[in-house]
C-alpha cells in the first residue's frame, strides 16, 4: 500500500552528471550540466537554465481552478487535468474545491483525485463536498458519498469522525428519518464516535416524527457511548420524557441538569409540573413548582391551570382552591374550562356551597355555564335532597335557552318523587315530554320510587296522570303497585290494576294467583271477601277454574274428588313451577281446612305427595323409625299431612304386621304445639319433645286399634273444643315471603266428606 506520508519534494538543486553534445560528424561541440524536458505529470517542476524551480501552490490550484470551472465534469476534464504540467497533491485539491464552490464539478474532481497515486484519504476534503451537496439539497448524492467514504474508511483505516457526524446532522435537519438512522447506525458499528449535536438532531427528528421510542433509543445509545449531555439536549430530553409517561427518567434527568450547574428553562419546570400532576404526582408536581418560584421564574396560566386541574380530580380540593386564589392574584383569569371543572369537581364531592359561589362567580365573569355544569350542580342537589336549590337551577337553565339531558330531568324527578311533591313532578314530566324525551321510563321510575316508598295513594294518584297523559307504564310496575294495594287491603283499587295487567297480555302465574288466595284466607270481612274472590276471577288463570270444580259437587264435576285433583296436578309443569306448586298446596290446604273441607284436603295432599313436591316428607327406615317431616308445611297442610300419614302407617302395621321400633313427627316448633294438641284429643301415646314428637311403635300399634282413632283417622272427628287449632301464624314456605297469616283463630271444622 502506497505510504500516505509521501508526497515529492520541491528540489532546487543541479545534476551532478556532465553530458557531452556532438554534431553530425561526432565532434563534441559542448559540455555541461545535464538538462532535459518537464514530463507533465511526473515531475512537479520547471526547469530554468540548470536550476529545478518548483511550482507555486496558489499557480497550481489557479490552473486546477481553470481547468475544473472551464470543463466541469466528464472524460474531457479529467483529459485535462492529466495535462497537467506539475504534479497535484491533496493541498492543491482541497484549495481548488474551496475555490470552485461547484458541487458537481467539486465531485468530478474528487473523483479524478481518488484514482491518482498521490490520494490521500481527507477529512476537510469529505467537509467540503457534503457542505456542497447539502446546500444543493442533492441527498441521494450525500447518501452515495457517505457510502464512498464509510467503504473507504474500512479499507484505510482512516478515521473520518467529523464526515461522519456531518453527514448524519445534515440528513437529520432535512428529516430523512430513515436514511438519517441508518446513517447513525452504521456510523457506529464502524466504532464513529457520535458528538452531542448528531445525537441531538436525531433524537429531535424523532421526537418532530411523533416517535419519542425512537429517540429515547438513541438517547440510550449515547449514554452507553458515554457522551454528556449539553444544555439543549436536557432540553429536549427531558420534556420529552416527562410527556411521553418516564417521569422517572424525566426527574433523574432534571436532577442530573442542576448537578452539573445547567439553569432548567421554564418549559423544562412547566412539562415536570404537568405530567407529574397528571400522573397524580402531586407531591413531586407541588416540589418543583415550589422550586420554580424560589429560582424566580414566574408561573404562568397555562400551568396554573394544569395544577388546579391535577388537584381538583384528585380530590385535593383546598390546595386546588388555594392555588385559584393564587391564580387570580398573579393577574390571570380562570379560562372557562377551569370554572367548569372547578365547579363540578366541588359539586361532585357534596361541597355545594363552595360550587355555587364559584358558578355565581363565573356567571359575573361572563361565562354562560354549560348544559354539563348546570346538570352536575342540579343533580348533586337533587342528590343532597334540596328542592328549593334544584329548582332553581333548573328554572335557571330553562331561562338560559339550555336543554336539559335525561340525567338531569331523572334526578329532578326521582328528588320530587322521594319529596312526594306529586303536581311538580307532573309539570316536570310533561316539559320533559315536550323537549322530546320519550318519558315512559322516567314516568314509571316515579310510580316506582312511591310504590317501593309505600304510598299507595300517591301512587295511584301518579298513575292516575300518566293515564290521562297517554304515558304507559310496564307490567312489572303494575304488578308491584297492585301487590302494594292487596298489602294495604285496597281490594277495589286493585282489582282495575289487575285487569289492565291482564288486558296488556301479562300471564298471572301460579305465585301471583297463590298469594291472592292466601289474603282470602286471612280475610275477616265479609265484604273484603267478596272483592278478593272477584281479584281471583279476575286473574283468569287456570287455578281459578279448578278452584270453582273443587267446590261443585260430583254431579257438576262428573268425576271424583280425586280424579279431579289429580288432572290438575298432571297440568304443572314441575321443571318451571315447582316451588310454585308447592307454595300453592300449602296455602290451598289451609283454606280447605278452615272452610272444613277435610276430604277434599285429604286428596290435594294425596296428589302433590305422588307428584313429589314434598319427596322427603314421609320416610320408611325398615323396621327401625317411620318419620313425617312437616316443618315446611303450613298449619292446615301440616294437620292433614298427620292424619293422612298416620292413616298410612295404621295401613301398613295392621295389613301387613310390620311394626317399626319408633315413629317421629318431625314438626319444629312452630307447629309443635299445633299438632299435639290434635292428637291429644284422641289420647295418642306420643311425646312432646322440643321440634319432634316420638312415640314407641309397640304404643302406636295398640293406639290403633282404638275405635276414636280409627274414626279421627277416618275424617270422622267430632265437634269437640279441645280439637280446636290455633290460629295460622307461620311463615308460608313459597316465594313470596311477605304473605303471611294474621287473621285471628279459627276453628278446624271436621265434617263428614262431600
Amino acid at each position: 500500500m502506497r505510504n500516505p506520508s509521501f508526497i515529492r519534494s520541491y528540489c532546487s538543486g543541479e545534476w551532478t552528471e556532465d553530458i557531452d553534445y556532438l554534431d553530425e560528424s561526432g565532434k563534441v561541440i559542448y559540455s555541461g550540466k545535464g538538462i532535459r524536458s518537464v514530463e507533465p505529470g511526473i515531475d512537479d517542476h520547471v526547469m530554468v537554465g540548470g536550476l529545478k524551480k518548483p511550482f507555486l501552490n496558489t499557480s497550481a490550484v489557479a490552473k486546477i481552478v481553470e481547468i475544473v470551472k472551464r470543463w466541469k465534469w466528464g472524460p474531457e476534464l479529467e483529459t485535462q487535468l492529466d495535462k497537467l504540467q506539475f504534479m497535484p497533491n491533496m493541498t492543491h485539491i482541497i484549495q481548488a474545491m474551496k475555490i470552485v464552490k461547484d458541487s458537481d464539478a467539486s465531485l468530478s474532481l474528487f473523483r479524478w483525485a481518488k484514482r491518482q497515486s498521490w490520494y490521500v484519504p481527507s477529512v476537510e476534503c469529505y467537509d467540503i463536498l457534503f457542505d456542497g451537496l447539502n446546500q444543493s439539497r442533492d441527498f441521494d448524492a450525500i447518501q452515495a458519498l457517505f457510502e464512498e467514504m464509510v467503504q473507504e474508511s474500512s479499507d484505510n483505516g482512516v478515521s473520518l469522525f467529523s464526515a461522519y457526524n456531518r453527514v448524519i446532522q445534515y440528513l437529520a435537519k432535512a428529516e430523512k428519518l430513515e436514511v438519517s438512522f441508518c446513517c447513525f447506525k452504521k456510523a457506529q458499528d464502524y466504532g464513529c464516535k457520535i458528538d452531542t449535536q448528531t445525537y441531538n438532531d436525531l433524537m429531535m427528528l424523532f421526537l418532530n416524527k411523533s416517535l419519542p421510542y425512537k429517540a429515547f433509543e438513541i438517547y440510550e445509545s449515547m449514554q452507553v457511548a458515554g457522551c454528556l449531555l449539553d444544555g439543549s439536549t436536557y432540553e429536549l430530553m427531558i420534556p420529552s420524557l416527562a410527556k411521553s409517561g418516564r417521569l422517572d427518567a424525566a426527574f433523574k434527568l432534571f436532577q442530573e441538569m442542576k448537578e452539573r450547574k445547567f439553569h432548567p428553562s421554564f418549559s423544562i419546570f412547566a412539562s415536570l409540573v404537568d405530567s407529574m400532576g397528571k400522573a397524580g404526582r402531586l407531591d413531586t408536581s407541588m416540589k418543583i413548582y415550589m422550586e420554580m418560584q424560589g429560582s424566580g421564574l414566574r408561573p404562568s396560566a397555562t400551568m396554573f391551570v394544569s395544577l388546579i386541574e391535577s388537584y381538583a380530580k384528585a380530590g385535593k380540593l383546598d390546595t386546588a382552591l388555594r392555588l385559584w386564589d393564587e391564580m387570580k392574584k398573579a393577574g390571570f383569569r380562570p379560562n372557562f374550562g377551569l370554572y367548569t371543572m372547578i365547579i363540578e369537581s366541588h359539586a361532585k364531592s357534596g361541597k355545594l356551597d363552595t360550587a355555587t359561589s364559584i358558578f355565581k362567580d363565573m356567571e359575573k365573569a361572563g361565562f354562560l355555564p354549560t348544559p354539563s355544569t348546570y346538570s352536575c350542580l342540579l343533580e348533586m342537589h337533587a342528590a343532597a335532597g334540596q328542592v328549593d336549590s334544584a329548582m332553581k337551577l333548573y328554572n335557571s337553565m330553562i331561562n338560559a335557552g339550555l336543554r336539559p339531558g335525561l340525567s338531569t330531568y331523572t334526578a329532578l324527578l326521582t328528588l320530587l318523587a322521594n319529596k312526594k311533591l306529586v303536581d311538580v313532578a307532573a309539570k316536570i314530566l310533561l316539559e320533559m315530554k315536550s323537549m322530546g324525551f320519550s318519558v315512559d321510563v322516567s314516568a314509571s321510575d316515579v310510580l316506582m320510587v312511591y310504590v317501593k316508598d309505600g304510598s299507595v295513594e300517591l301512587a295511584l294518584k301518579w298513575l292516575r296522570f300518566m293515564g290521562s297523559s297517554g304515558i304507559r307504564t310496564n307490567n312489572f310496575i303494575v304488578r308491584q303497585l297492585f301487590e302494594s294495594c292487596m298489602k294495604n287491603g285496597l281490594y277495589e283499587s286493585a282489582k282495575p290494576l289487575l285487569e289492565t295487567y291482564v288486558n296488556s297480555a301479562a300471564k298471572v302465574d301460579l305465585v301471583l294467583y297463590t298469594s291472592i288466595l292466601a289474603y282470602l284466607v286471612r280475610c275477616q270481612e265479609e265484604h273484603d271477601e267478596r272483592h278478593l274472590m272477584a281479584i281471583l276471577g279476575a286473574t283468569k288463570h287456570k287455578a281459578h277454574a279448578f278452584m270453582c270444580g273443587l267446590f261443585t259437587g260430583p254431579e257438576q264435576r262428573k268425576q271424583p274428588v280425586l280424579s279431579f285433583v289429580r288432572e290438575f296436578f298432571q297440568g304443572i309443569d314441575y321443571e318451571l313451577e315447582e316451588g310454585a306448586a308447592r307454595y300453592f298446596v300449602n296455602v290451598l290446604l289451609n283454606y280447605l281446612v278452615l272452610m272444613g273441607q277435610i276430604n277434599r284436603a285429604r286428596c290435594v295432599w294425596k296428589v302433590a305427595y305422588e307428584n313429589k313436591l314434598f319427596p322427603k316428607a314421609i320416610v320408611f327406615d325398615q323396621h327401625i323409625a317411620w318419620s313425617l317431616d312437616v316443618r315446611n308445611l303450613s298449619v292446615g297442610a301440616a294437620l292433614i299431612a298427620v292424619v293422612h300419614t298416620l292413616h298410612r302407617f295404621r295401613k301398613r302395621m295392621l295389613y301387613y304386621g310390620v311394626i317399626p321400633r319408633r315413629i317421629k313427627l318431625v314438626t319444629g316448633p312452630t307447629l309443635k304445639i299445633v299438632v299435639a294438641q290434635m292428637l291429644s284429643s284422641v289420647e295418642s301415646p306420643f311425646e312432646v319433645s322440643k321440634v319432634v314428637l316420638r312415640a314407641p311403635g309397640d304404643s302406636v300399634m295398640e293406639w290403633f286399634k282404638k275405635p276414636i282413632v280409627q274414626q279421627f283417622l277416618l275424617n270422622e272427628i267430632p265437634s269437640r273444643a279441645d280439637i280446636l287449632v290455633h290460629k295460622l301464624n307461620i311463615l308460608f314456605p313459597s316465594s313470596a315471603p311477605e304473605i303471611r297469616s294474621l287473621s285471628p283463630p279459627k276453628p278446624l271444622i271436621a265434617g263428614r266428606a262431600i
